[in-house]
Formats: structure tokens, C-alpha cells, sequence
């Protein structure tokens, strides 16, 4: 053999380095006193470069440098040892020795350290650059301090005082189990629990090989009361012993559900059955907290015979307590036999009180859990459970279920097997007591010991009416219930990618933002693909906002293109809501979509979701969103230039296309100002005006809808293009689809913004049938519809085109027209008011004068025939357009005395087309007199424009030939022409002209 003398001290170095890293890393992977080896570890990590060091500089050989290495690696392997032992035993057992375990590791850690000091000296001068770093993990692993968890204290606590107060009752040894195997990790199952005591008895074996006495006696005491625990009982042994009560009880007769107690099972002091016996000196048996009591009052008697007790010390009598088991083991297999056969006669009643007994006795002996399932119970209750349609039945058994499967592994698959699973998902969406109780049954199905049960899992996320059902709990009112729900659904998601959009799409977005923060990069791409696809109300999108799945997805945008594409497409969907358009904006998203989008070389699905993000941004908002991260606003200019730019690349798919026109669209109707000249100079309406005739129909509605924004800057433009008849139809036909208000408002706005004087534009109109459908705009449409159609509709009343005209009131216009004066918008009304006066032009010329006829004073005449006191002629309103005969003349006058800017000039026109150009004024006069109009003209004179004013004056000047009107309104006229003339700012024409009036005036 070689002596460590002989092997090359770089060679021992080398060897201790593995053995420190070895043993650091097997440090990290205990299970018990986890933070206590965790710190060790650490410390053999920090050691590590101090021996590369030592390593990489050749340390010197010498005997005290061979004597550190020596003393360090002995050291690592009293650590070792102690790992080993803490990794290969009981943790059960391991739980016991924390103390111990501790002292030793802390123990261990100050032995490294002060090695580590020793080794130090040994290499001085090759740890000179790092002696500071050397001598301060010296101190911190001297003065290193460990110390167990105060909750592994705490049960070996009450494991030690339920051994001083010989505690044999169940429940206390199974609450003790449970917490045991929670704090070392072990499932709470039958066969890990019976491992767990197994290697109890080994290490009570070798104690007693050692002659360990206290030890053994000790660890027997541990075996005593933890295996009176549920998990620590062979199943085997159970089934065994049940099939032996059950005989004994047949034999018994098995009549009734109760066999009565021995005499001798019944306490002198408590007067019932005993459950902790022990005896007396004298032989009297007593139950153990009441002869306890019996004694500390100071009694010294026995309390059946009385007689003086000279032994006051109590012995358990363990035959005695066998027996009372036994024979409540007996009652027990009559108790379950006798609720078989009431849940089988199927009455409502009788299974809900059978029921009640089961859990009763339950909650005695969780032994009967075992019982109930090797008689056959289980199955029957989820048979009720799927049958029954009573609600008061079916809480029962869930609840009873409840019961029977906590903490039972075995229970739980029987529920399962028998098609369990499907009845408590139904359950789930029944009144709130119900589901309350299916949850927490589904909550306890799915635990598996300390953790879950991962194929029950994988069999649950196949239901997807179980995660709708889940997700319905969350908003429900019972928090138990929401709570439990959530803690599934949060577990199926984390098992499986699919049940996180499962739950999103029952609007459910936790788990997918979670994933969209947390997740591997592959999951957050198939969750930001997921959401683009789902179908979502403005109340989801905004739910997802608020949860902050914007952030998370403009972070992706920094990836590759898979990423940005997905990220972009989940960006698109929750663009369409409002709130998220803000968040976006606050984020500082639209720099960074701007980017991509006006970026050379980018793949077409990019362009297209940040094209579609910039019209949901800008279509219902303008530019408000378009701001960086500081909400300053972005460059106007610059956007709209690149936007038109891409709308002219010929390539352009269909998609990318539309959205790009509704970017601008909304970007023109926020800003017209500065974006309609920036488009008609990049040559933008040259791009926009063949896309009339495109073949998909979203992208000649954007382009209509845009066009009709600045379609005024370039009306020759538009009038040419339209110039054919072909393309008129095809604009036409955008007046045709009457389920798109928005879409006829904009065609008839282009019209309205277009030449009149065309006459061939708007016969190539007539002929195509737009003015049916103007006028049915005019009659059903909006507020804003209407204004559009009156727009257009006056180019079809030029005085010039008499047939046009009459085509137009046959049509119906008239009434709509007074109507508009009414009730219209004040566009509306000019445009209304324009049109009357554009009818009234021709009247004249249409009156008919009947035969023999000379002029008449007023509107009266010698013949039978009713003329119009205006014209002097048959008049009415379908063929000579007579205002009078429309009875539009209130309409008009209500116009003026609203004050309405424009639409009073218009109306002042109107009016003004009643009066002929001859001397004689008479009628038109009086007309005007009857409805009123006088007064709200001279009124006029006062708060009027310019042009409305020289429009009145010019009314007045004709008005007031005739020597009536003057009469009745002379004075006031001289007042108001008198101020109007005065006035110095006012026009020089209108004042010259109502002097002239004046002056007229006078000749009365």
C-alpha cells in the first residue's frame, strides 16, 4: 500500500478539491434540516477556490503543508459521514435526532473551518491576494451557529408529551403522522408510513445490538404510539380484522346496529365505557383522566370497593382496552352493515341519515374509512351521487365523501373508478352550498400525501366543463369555494400549457399572464398565439389590460420573429379596447410598432398585426395614442408620409392595405389640418382614388371614408376621376349598403364637396340611381347622414334643371326639407334652406296665370280658381316648387329667429326668391307679413354677418314698396337701418345700401 508520504502533495490537493465539491453538492440534495446543510454546502463552495488557488501555484511540500490537507480532508469526511447517514435513514427517524443532526453539521462546519485556517498558514505567500477573503470565511464557519426549524421542535414536543401522558387515543397519533410526514416530505399513504415505521424498528434492533437500553425503550414507546395511527396500518391487516368482526358478529346473531357494553367496560366514575384504561392497586379498572381526577382531589380510596389505596400508581390495563376496541369495532361493522342496507332501499330520507351516521362514526375511527370501502360503500354513494335529484341528498354525499377519501388513497380511487369524477364536476355549478361542497370534495380527490395527484390531474384537464365550472367559482360569492377552485385550476395550468388558454377562455387570464411573465419562451409565444385567436368582448380585453399582459408582450417584441409575430397578433386583439390602447401608449408600445412597421425589411405578418395595432390606435382616437413613453407626441409629419408610402407599393396585401387606410383615416379626422395637406402632397389621392374601384370591400369602404377627408383639396381631381359612367355606378353603389350608415355618409360628403356646376357628373348620377338613395338617406338616416345627403342632393336643384328638380320634389323632398328646418342640425338647415331656395328660383317661370286674368291685390282674384297670392299663377309645391304652397314659410322664419349664422342667411335667401324682380311686391310682401318674417329680419340687421345683413337689406329694399308693410313696420325699419348705417366697422355696400333704404322710406 502507498503511503500518503509517497503520493505528490499537487496529487492530495486534487483529491481534496473533488472530495470538497462532492460533498458540497450531495450537502445541497438532504432532505432533512435542509437550511443547515445548505449553509455547509455554501461554506465548501467558498472553499473551492481557495484550494484551486492552491492548486494553480503549486503549493509547496512540506509537512505541515501535508499535515493541513490531512486534518481538511478528514474534516470533509466526518461532513460526509454525516450526509450519508442523513440521506440513507429514516426521516422519520432523522425528524427525531434535528438536535443532534444539527449540533453535528454546526460541529462539522467549525472543524472545516479551523482546517481551512491550518492550510492557510501552509500556503501564505500563494494566498496572499486572497488572505482577506481566507480569514474571513475562517471566522464566519468558527462562529457558525445552526439551529433546527421551531416547527420540527414543535412536534417533537408533542410526540415527547403524548409519550409522558401515554396519549393512545387514534386522532392524536394520526395528527401527529400527518404532521411528521408534512415536515420531512413523506405522503401520508399506508406503504411510505409503514416503511417510515419499519425503519424505526431496524434502528430500535441495532440500538439493542449496541445495548442501548434508554434508546430501544425510547423508540418503542415512538413505534407504540405512532402505529396506532390510520397510514401506519397494514391494509392487509385491516381487511383481516374486519372480516373477523363481521363473523363474530354474525355469529353474535347480527341483529339490530348495536351490541351493549360489558359491565366491566363501564367506568365507576364516568359511568360509560372506558377509552384509556388503567388499574388500581386494588384491581379496579377506571378510565385514566377521571381516576387522575379522582386522585389529585385528594381522594385515596378505590371508588367502586373504597378501599384505601396504598399504591396511588396507575398501570395501563392493555387486555381491558383491547377488548373495549373490539367491541366497538363490532358496533361499528353493525353500524355499516345496517347503512348499506338504507342507502340500498333508495328513500331519500333513510340515505341522508345513513349518511350522517357514516360520518359520525367516522370522525370516532378513521378506521372505518377502511371499513366502509371494503364493504362496498363507496361505489353505492357515488351511485346516489349520479342518481339522485334531490339536492339535499346530493350534499350529503358529498360531504360524506368528503369524509370517506381525506387522507385515503385508496378511497379516493375508488370514487374515481366509479365514475365519481363526472357527477362532482356536475355539481359544480349548482346553488352555492352545493358546489361549495362538490369543490372541496374534487380539492381532496386531487391531493396525493404532501402533493398532488398528477394523473388525476391529466384526467381532469381532458373535462373541459370542469374548468368552466372552476372558473364560475371564482366569481362566486363563497370566498372557501372560489379559493379552492382557483388553487385547482392554478395546478391543471401548471401541469399543462392547454389548460391556461382552457381558462382564458372562459375569461379566466391569471394563469396566462403569469405565463406570459414567468413561462420558457416557448410558452409565452403559445400563449401570446392563443390569445389572438380568442374570441373577446371589450370587458375581457380590458380585463387582460389591467392584468398587465401589455407590458409582458411589447418585452417579446425584443425577440425573434416567432415571438413578434405572436406578441404583435396578442397586442392586435387587445388594441380594439379603449383602456388597452392607453396602456399601450403609456408603455411606450407605439415607438417601438411604428418601428417594425416602417422598418425595410420585414416579414409581411409583422407589418400586418402593427398595421392593425396603428388603425385600432388611431381609428376611434386620432392621435392621441400616438405619443412615446412620456405621452409626448410623436412626429405627425413623418408617420403620415411613411403611411401613404406603404399604401403605394403595388404588392401590398389586402389586409395590410385596409388597415393602413384606416390609420390614416382616423389620423385625418383628428388632425385635418395638418394631415390633409401632408397626404394630397404625397401624391396620396392618386392612391386612394383607384382603391374605389379595389375588389375587396373593406378596402373601397376605408377608402371612401378617407377620401371624403380631404377630397375638397383636389375636386377637379375627383370630378375627372368620375368622369366615367362606370365609375359612378361603382361609386353609387356605395349609397346601396344601407346597413353601413358610416359608408353613405361619406359617399354623399364626397359629392357634396364636388362642383355643382357639372352638369354631366350629375346627370351620369341620375342615371345611375343615386338620388333614391339620397333621399332615403335624407329620410332615415342620422343626424349626420342627413347633412351628407343635403349636400349632395343640391347639386340636383340647380335653377338651370328644371327636369332634375321636379324629379327631386316628386320624390319627396319638400316635407323633408321643411322638416329638416324643424329639427335638423344647423348644417343641416343651410343646406336645407339653399335647397328651398334653389326650387324657389323656378317658380316664377312654372306659375301658370290663367286666361283673362289681370294682376290682383294680395292674392286675390275675380276667377274661381284659387291662385298663389306670391306668383299670381296655380301653384303648388310638386310642379311649381311654390315655398308658399309647401308651407315651408314657418319653417324658414323659425330659422331666422333661432339666430343660426349660415343657416339664417340661407334662410334670408329662401325668402328673398318670393319676391319678383317687377315693381308690383304685393303678395310676396303680405306672405311674409302673415308668417312673421318681417320682425327676425330687421332683427337681423342687429346681430347678422355681413352678407346676411346686405341679404336682408336687399329683401327690405323690395319689401317696402308696398305701402302697407311700410306702415306697419316703417318705424321700427328706420330704427334698425338707422344704427346699421352708423356703424363704422360694419361693410361700406351694406351700409350705403341701407341708406338707401332709409331714404326710401322717407318718400312715406
Amino acid at each position: 500500500m502507498t503511503s500518503l508520504m509517497e503520493v505528490p502533495i499537487g496529487a492530495l490537493l486534487s483529491l481534496l478539491l473533488d472530495q470538497v465539491i462532492k460533498t458540497a453538492k450531495a450537502a445541497k440534495d438532504v432532505l432533512i434540516e435542509k437550511e443547515s446543510f445548505k449553509i455547509l454546502s455554501k461554506y465548501l463552495h467558498d472553499i473551492e477556490p481557495v484550494l484551486k488557488q492552491l492548486q494553480l501555484h503549486e503549493l509547496k511540500d512540506s509537512q505541515s503543508a501535508r499535515r493541513a490537507l490531512e486534518f481538511l480532508s478528514e474534516d470533509v469526511s466526518t461532513a460526509q459521514s454525516l450526509i450519508d447517514k442523513c440521506t440513507n435513514r429514516s426521516r422519520f427517524y432523522l425528524l427525531l435526532k434535528c438536535r443532534q443532526i444539527v449540533k453535528e453539521a454546526q460541529q462539522a462546519t467549525r472543524d472545516i473551518g479551523r482546517s481551512l485556517a491550518s492550510l492557510s498558514l501552509s500556503g501564505t505567500e500563494i494566498l496572499a491576494d486572497m488572505s482577506e477573503k481566507v480569514n474571513q470565511l475562517h471566522h464566519e464557519m468558527q462562529k457558525a451557529e445552526f439551529k433546527s426549524s421551531n416547527s420540527q421542535l414543535k412536534i417533537i414536543d408533542k410526540l415527547n408529551q403524548g409519550i409522558l401522558e401515554h396519549k393512545t387515543d387514534q386522532g392524536f397519533a394520526n395528527d401527529l403522522v400527518e404532521e411528521i410526514a408534512r415536515a420531512v416530505g413523506v405522503p401520508i399513504e399506508p406503504s411510505e408510513i409503514s416503511r417510515e415505521i419499519a425503519s424505526f424498528k431496524q434502528e430500535r434492533e441495532e440500538a439493542a445490538l449496541r445495548k442501548e437500553s434508554e434508546e430501544v425503550f425510547f423508540l418503542q414507546q415512538v413505534i407504540s404510539l405512532l402505529s396506532r395511527a390510520d397510514a401506519a396500518k397494514d391494509e392487509e391487516e385491516i381487511e383481516a380484522c374486519y372480516i373477523r368482526r363481521v363473523r363474530t358478529v354474525e355469529k353474535y346473531g347480527g341483529k339490530g346496529d348495536f351490541i351493549p357494553p360489558f359491565n366491566s367496560f363501564i367506568c365507576p366514575l364516568k359511568k360509560d365505557v372506558m377509552i384509556d384504561p388503567v388499574s388500581l392497586c386494588t384491581g379496579t379498572t377506571c378510565e385514566r383522566a377521571y381516576i387522575k381526577a379522582w386522585l389529585d382531589g385528594g381522594n385515596d380510596t378505590d371508588p367502586e370497593t373504597g378501599q384505601h389505596l396504598d399504591d396511588f400508581s396507575l398501570r395501563p390495563n392493555v387486555r381491558m382496552r383491547e377488548s373495549i376496541e373490539e367491541w366497538v369495532e363490532r358496533n361499528y361493522c353493525l353500524k355499516i352493515r345496517s347503512a348499506k342496507s338504507e342507502l340500498l332501499l333508495g328513500s331519500d330520507v333513510t340515505t341522508v341519515a345513513a349518511l350522517n351516521e357514516l360520518k359520525e362514526f367516522i370522525n370516532d375511527n378513521s378506521i372505518n374509512k377502511y371499513w366502509i370501502g371494503i364493504e362496498g360503500l363507496v361505489d353505492i354513494i357515488v351511485s346516489i351521487l349520479g342518481n339522485s335529484h334531490n339536492k339535499d341528498v346530493k350534499r350529503a354525499v358529498l360531504v360524506t365523501l368528503l369524509v370517506i377519501v381525506k387522507g385515503h388513497a385508496k378511497n379516493k380511487d375508488k370514487v374515481v373508478d366509479s365514475g365519481g369524477l363526472d357527477y362532482i364536476v356536475r355539481c359544480l355549478i349548482r346553488d352555492s352550498i352545493t358546489s361549495k361542497a362538490a369543490v372541496e370534495l374534487l380539492f381532496e380527490l386531487l391531493l396525493d400525501g404532501s402533493g398532488w395527484n398528477v394523473a388525476l390531474l391529466k384526467k381532469l384537464s381532458k373535462k373541459k366543463s370542469c374548468v368552466i365550472c372552476l372558473v364560475n367559482l371564482l366569481n362566486g360569492a363563497v370566498v372557501e369555494s372560489s379559493e379552492k377552485a382557483e388553487a385547482i385550476l392554478l395546478k391543471l395550468c401548471e401541469e399543462d400549457d392547454d389548460n391556461i388558454k382552457h381558462v382564458a377562455a372562459a375569461n379566466w387570464y391569471k394563469p396566462l399572464i403569469n405565463c406570459l411573465h414567468q413561462g420558457p419562451e416557448s410558452s409565452r409565444i403559445s400563449m401570446a398565439g392563443a390569445l389572438s385567436k380568442m374570441e373577446l368582448v371589450n370587458q375581457n380585453l380590458k380585463l387582460l389590460g389591467e392584468g398587465g399582459a401589455i407590458p409582458l408582450l411589447l418585452d417579446m417584441l425584443a425577440n425573434g420573429i416567432e415571438s413578434k409575430s405572436a406578441a404583435l397578433g396578442a397586442l392586435a386583439k387587445l388594441s380594439a379596447c379603449h383602456e388597452n390602447r392607453k396602456l399601450i401608449a403609456q408603455a411606450g408600445g407605439v415607438p417601438l410598432i411604428l418601428d417594425l412597421l416602417f422598418t425595410p425589411i420585414v416579414p409581411t405578418i409583422i407589418i400586418e398585426k402593427c398595421s392593425e395595432i396603428l388603425a385600432n390606435l388611431s381609428s376611434a382616437n386620432g392621435t392621441r395614442f400616438l405619443v412615446d413613453s412620456e405621452e409626448s407626441p410623436l412626429y405627425l409629419e413623418e408617420i403620415v408620409t411613411n403611411l401613404v408610402s406603404i399604401q403605394q407599393k403595388p404588392t401590398l396585401c389586402e389586409a395590410i392595405r385596409k388597415y393602413i387606410l384606416l390609420a390614416l383615416l382616423g389620423i385625418c379626422r383628428s388632425e385635418p389640418e395638418r394631415t390633409e395637406t401632408l397626404v394630397s402632397g404625397s401624391e396620396g389621392l392618386s392612391v386612394i382614388l383607384p382603391l374605389l374601384e379595389h375588389s375587396n370591400p373593406e378596402t373601397r369602404e376605408a377608402s371612401v371614408k378617407l377620401l371624403s377627408c380631404f377630397s375638397h383639396l383636389e375636386t377637379d381631381t375627383v370630378t375627372a376621376f368620375l368622369s366615367s359612367s362606370k365609375r359612378v355606378e361603382a361609386f353609387v353603389s356605395f349609397f346601396e349598403d344601407e346597413k353601413n350608415p358610416e359608408l353613405q355618409a361619406a359617399a354623399a360628403q364626397i359629392l357634396s364637396l364636388l362642383p355643382n356646376s357639372d352638369i354631366s357628373l350629375t346627370e351620369s348620377l341620375i342615371g345611375s340611381g343615386a338620388l333614391p338613395h339620397l333621399i332615403r338617406m335624407l329620410r332615415f338616416g342620422s343626424s349626420e347622414a342627413k347633412e351628407k345627403a343635403l349636400g349632395a342632393i343640391i347639386r340636383f336643384t340647380e335653377p338651370s334643371m328644371v327636369d332634375m328638380q321636379r324629379m327631386v320634389v316628386e320624390m319627396g323632398v319638400y316635407p323633408l326639407l321643411v322638416e329638416s328646418l324643424h329639427s335638423g342640425s344647423s348644417l343641416s338647415k343651410t343646406r336645407s334652406a339653399a335647397t328651398m331656395a334653389n326650387l324657389s328660383r323656378s317658380t316664377p317661370n312654372l306659375s301658370i296665370a290663367p286666361e283673362g286674368s289681370g294682376f290682383f291685390c294680395f292674392g286675390l282674384n275675380r276667377s274661381r280658381t284659387i291662385l298663389c297670392k306670391v306668383h299670381g299663377g296655380v301653384c303648388d309645391s310638386l310642379t311649381t316648387f311654390c315655398l308658399l304652397k309647401a308651407d315651408a314659410l314657418p319653417a324658414l322664419v323659425k330659422v331666422l329667429r333661432e339666430k343660426a349664422g349660415s343657416a339664417a342667411k340661407e334662410a334670408v335667401v329662401a325668402l328673398a326668391t318670393l319676391v319678383c324682380e317687377d315693381d308690383i311686391c304685393y303678395g310676396a310682401a303680405w306672405a311674409l307679413h302673415e308668417a312673421g318674417a318681417i320682425d327676425p329680419l330687421l332683427d337681423i340687421l342687429l346681430w347678422g354677418t355681413s352678407d346676411t345683413k346686405e341679404e336682408v337689406v336687399g329683401l327690405l329694399e323690395k319689401v317696402f314698396t308696398v305701402r302697407e308693410v311700410v306702415d306697419s313696420y316703417g318705424l321700427d325699419a328706420k330704427l334698425s337701418l338707422v344704427k346699421l348705417s352708423m356703424q363704422e366697422h360694419e361693410n361700406v355696400h351694406v351700409r350705403s345700401k341701407a341708406m338707401k333704404v332709409l331714404s326710401q322710406l322717407e318718400h312715406y
